[in-house]
């Protein structure tokens, strides 16, 4: 078992993905109301080797020597991945000893204003940035962010990006109802997208249960809305759960594991991480699976979000 590795996990953009996490949960320069991993535990914009770049090459190399078949190696996890300041030289060095392999970067962005920070993410060949907001107020709102961040500077280092980076930028915005989805927000949000001029708009809505309990997704038909409304070719609705039969790696052991603790005791999410060993993000593509199939349920407890048996 790996400790900064997790999956490789079944992804919709990304086919099969290996994950890694290169900070502890939960350190980010956000604090989403809407995050599936949890609050934020420690909110900064301050950049050091959360986890040695050593250890993380250890366990890469340990898995890539038995040849598994993978689309990406992607940086996410459980906090903000460009707080670690050696995620330039792990980049060079995956691209370089693993050329076979697709490399990613899940961000919120927030860091991008740092040049150096987009220098050191140029030989990725897909990033993934979001942007839920472009007013400041509404920034506050659903990202809840460190204190120093304006939207202004976060609008401006996608846009920095787009001139520097000559691989794909996939633009993420997440709605939530009566979050971000008046027509003032959209609106802002149509012109900051214009401007960053991302290859893909991806909108989604909550999946998994997020940090604030009464908060609420949109549904197909109103994101589809606000694609008309934008009238961007390239925008898309990602907010669909997978489906396990296109999911080559799926594991049936991961599944039958998760399944046989929920009907012992209903359990949280930090409960079956704990109990089972595996990153909390592997744990979440499938419960999102087993949620679609209607085998499992959702039910909101004093302690937290509890999954138990249908």
């Amino acid at each position: 078992m790996y400790k900064y590795l997790f999956g490789p996990v079944p992804s919709r953009r990304l086919g099969i993905s290996l994950g890694i996490d290169l900070v502890p949960k939960k350190v980010c320069s956000l604090n989403c109301v809407y995050c599936e991993v949890g609050e934020t535990t420690k909110l900064s914009l301050e950049r050091k080797e959360y986890i040695l770049y050593k250890n993380v090459i250890q366990e890469l190399d340990d898995f890539m020597s038995n040849n598994p078949k993978i689309d990406f190696i992607t940086f996410s996890g459980a906090g903000e991945p460009t707080l670690n300041s050696k995620i330039g030289e792990l980049i060079k060095y995956i691209k370089l000893h693993y050329p076979d392999v697709k490399l990613a970067v899940l961000t919120n962005g927030t860091l991008l204003f740092d040049k150096s920070v987009r220098d050191e993410l140029l030989l990725a060949d897909v990033i993934l940035p979001s942007l839920d907001a472009a007013s400041q107020e509404v920034f506050n709102l659903i990202d809840r962010p460190v204190s120093s961040l304006s939207i202004k500077t976060y609008i401006q280092g996608l846009i920095d990006l787009r001139k520097e980076f000559k691989g794909q930028i996939w633009l993420e915005v997440l709605f939530l109802k009566d979050y971000n989805d008046s027509l003032d927000e959209l609106m802002l949000l149509k012109d900051a997208i214009k401007r960053i001029c991302p290859d893909s708009i991806q909108l989604n809505t909550l999946d998994r249960p997020g940090t604030v309990s009464d908060i609420q997704a949109l549904t197909k038909s109103e994101l589809q809305s606000i694609i008309n409304l934008w009238g961007f070719e390239n925008a898309q609705i990602i907010a669909a759960p997978i489906q396990r039969e296109n999911i080559k790696s799926y594991n049936q052991n991961i599944e039958d594991m998760i399944l046989n603790t929920i009907k012992r005791r209903p359990s949280t999410l930090d409960d079956l991480k704990s109990v089972l060993g595996i990153h909390i993000n592997e744990i979440n593509k499938y419960l999102s699976v087993l949620e679609e199939s209607g085998k499992i349920k959702k039910e909101i407890q004093n302690r937290g979000v509890f999954y138990l048996l249908s």
